[in-house]
């Protein structure tokens, strides 16, 4: 039986993990199909770009990965000390590279807020600070984006 990863994840054992996203359905995410001939190599370039993008957004480091024709292998490492180094303004930097920013923490970063708007403001960052070490944050922005990409080719086909 599978058990979610926060109860798998023990940062003080081991920052290192081995995540695995298996593709549904018999559904393809590279190589070729041989039932219906069509090839999905192309994908691989997605899956490796995403990649990049996202070690340079998180403070997790890709250590490792292997994309099959229907799920993809990644290795890990969670980087603490490298997010405890980030003020509010690279956070939310970072975190806008992948979300729209509220309005109140925009203002909070010009110094255009009240008390209260401020420490709204940094309640949020602090959990977006959290979200950037977070593997199922890592992996949901990784795999939404390879969903997104792959629908909107098979629509577009259509």
């Amino acid at each position: 039986m599978t058990r979610a990863r926060q109860e798998l994840i023990d940062l003080d054992s081991t920052p290192y993990y081995h995540c695995i996203c298996r593709c549904v359905r018999r559904a393809f995410l590279c190589g070729e199909d041989h039932l219906t001939g069509k090839n999905y190599e192309h994908r691989k370039a997605w899956v490796v770009e995403r990649l990049s993008f996202l070690s340079q957004v998180f403070a997790i480091d890709v250590c490792a990965y292997a994309v099959m024709s229907n799920h993809y292998h990644v290795v890990l490492r969670i980087n603490r000390d490298e997010v405890v180094s980030w003020d509010d303004r690279e956070v939310a930097k970072r975190w806008e590279k992948l979300f729209s920013l509220p309005l109140s923490v925009n203002r909070y970063l010009l110094g255009a807020t009240g008390k209260g708007e401020s420490v709204k403001a940094q309640e949020l960052i602090q959990s977006w600070r959290e979200r950037l070490t977070d593997l199922s944050w890592f992996m949901r922005t990784l795999n939404e984006y390879l969903a997104r990409k792959a629908n909107e080719e098979a629509t577009a086909t259509i």
